[in-house]
């Protein structure tokens, strides 16, 4: 029975760079089998449902055939409705009462080691804090993304492996839309 899943892809339709339109991004979904796909916004989120022998390698999938007619790189992160739903009621901030317009989610394609969790340095960007759970990390970040020392590049780099982050908005939307 297909599940539902969120692809979360990195640096598309950002900044003018890697465009992307997501009519082409949803109809690479559905090439490649997938059922029931939407996209939300046009940074690349990708709603649709997959049986799971799919799921389990469409992230390759997926990239590959981004650098094949599109010419870059877009990492792609999966994450089921579960996944998703563990995701926001394990963020730390929320229990803190932080506000919810300065919080942001990074989602890691695969659990970072111990050892590189322990290279993290959480004074880097202070004021913003962030907390390592599972296959995310959670930002707050008082004074916005734009002004962190804590991208997407840092953390891929210190915990060796590919992230792409959201704000607390969207990642809200993409569970309500997985669960419409």
């Amino acid at each position: 029975m297909p599940s539902a899943y969120v692809a979360l892809l990195r640096g598309i339709n950002v900044g003018g760079k890697h465009k992307l339109p997501m009519k082409d991004l949803v109809a690479l979904f559905a090439q490649a089998g997938c059922g029931d796909v939407r996209s939300y916004i046009q940074s690349g989120n990708i709603i649709f449902t997959a049986p799971p022998g799919l799921s389990s390698r469409l992230s390759g999938l997926i990239a590959a055939q981004i650098q094949k007619r599109f010419g870059f790189d877009a990492p792609v992160v999966l994450r089921t409705a579960a996944q998703l739903a563990q995701a926001i009621s394990n963020n730390p901030f929320l229990k803190a009462q932080a506000a919810e317009e300065h919080l942001h989610v990074v989602f890691l394609a695969g659990p970072p080691r111990a050892a590189h969790i322990r290279r993290l340095d959480p004074a880097r960007s202070a004021p913003d804090e962030f907390v390592v759970c599972g296959q995310e990390i959670y930002l707050r970040l008082p004074h916005g993304m734009g002004r962190t020392k804590l991208t997407n590049q840092y953390f891929d780099s210190t915990l060796s492996t590919i992230s792409t982050a959201r704000n607390w908005r969207t990642v809200k939307k993409l569970l309500e839309l997985m669960q419409a």
